[in-house]
């Protein structure tokens, strides 16, 4: 590892670990269910959803209340075989320094070739040489970003034939050259677990976990078999079973809700994280 390579990984893993508690992503349509609802300690907004020169109101107010806000991108695509867009990273760094924000993540997840795009977060070909390439587009990214760089892991409904690493030893090869920090998706593995029969424990026991920057939770729905992360219900108690396994082998800086149509109640979003808080205790049934 070169000197620059050591000394951008050591800021990484210097920076990375924020306390944030247990949040909720923002949404547009929640944002008078968020400003109003107790026990929200940080969130994460949709980066392509926000002009970081005219941030929505109700973001201004929650910064002010003091929550950290998190830009999670969704088209960055540091799995593609292109280096990431300069506008696309600009975009991103500019929506950290906008919300003083303390880490941005993004997905690990192939968006687009060839000038077409997939139209969603397809998984990578995980080879060799698949590694080589995302090693240096992470790289690229934290160079352009001015805080830490996480990335998560995503739901799939299909791997390709080609793979040479689980995806947890592709995430672990990808931390040990980087230094970039994980966003752990506990329904995405839930969702490779039913739908490609991937063990999520195993995956946990093989991830780096002392590098998580945070943790989602999500609900979905099953169709013919096939578990669709839809963002879109009550997290099934499968998925926190998941975060609890988790929790039992890291504590996690951060844990947050992502609720993206469908939009409950009140009541509703503020028993999810009541859930949430009580899969993280280890001892959640003693009481």
């Amino acid at each position: 590892m070169s000197q620059p390579e050591a000394g951008r990984r050591a800021v990484q893993e210097s920076e990375l670990r924020t306390e944030l508690g247990v949040g909720i992503g923002w949404r547009a349509e929640l944002d008078l269910s968020i400003e109003r609802m107790p026990g929200v300690d940080f969130l994460e907004v949709v980066a392509e959803n926000i002009d970081p020169a005219h941030l929505p109101e109700s973001l201004r107010l929650l910064r002010a209340r003091g929550l950290p806000v998190i830009p999670h991108g969704v088209s960055l695509g540091v799995g593609n075989a292109e280096p990431p867009s300069p506008a696309r990273l600009a975009h991103l760094a500019a929506c950290a320094q906008a919300l003083d924000s303390p880490l941005v993540s993004e997905h690990l997840a192939f968006v687009r070739g060839g000038g077409l795009e997939a139209g969603h977060l397809l998984p990578v070909s995980r080879t060799r040489e698949s590694l080589r390439v995302i090693t240096e587009n992470v790289r690229r990214a934290q160079d352009a970003l001015p805080v830490p760089l996480a990335l998560e892991n995503v739901a799939a409904i299909f791997g390709w034939p080609d793979d040479e690493l689980t995806e947890a030893q592709f995430l672990a090869e990808l931390v040990e050259r980087t230094g970039v920090g994980l966003l752990i998706d506990v329904a995405n593995l839930y969702t490779n677990q039913v739908n490609l029969g991937l063990s999520a424990v195993d995956a946990l026991d093989a991830l780096p976990l002392e590098h998580l920057a945070y943790v989602h939770v999500a609900g979905g729905e099953e169709h013919h078999g096939i578990w669709h992360d839809t963002h879109t219900a009550a997290a099934p108690q499968a998925v926190l079973d998941v975060l609890t396994e988790l929790c039992a082998r890291a504590t996690p800086p951060g844990v947050l809700l992502e609720w993206d149509d469908e939009y409950p109640s009140d009541e509703t979003l503020v028993s999810e994280l009541s859930r949430i808080r009580a899969a993280m205790s280890p001892d959640r049934e003693a009481g």
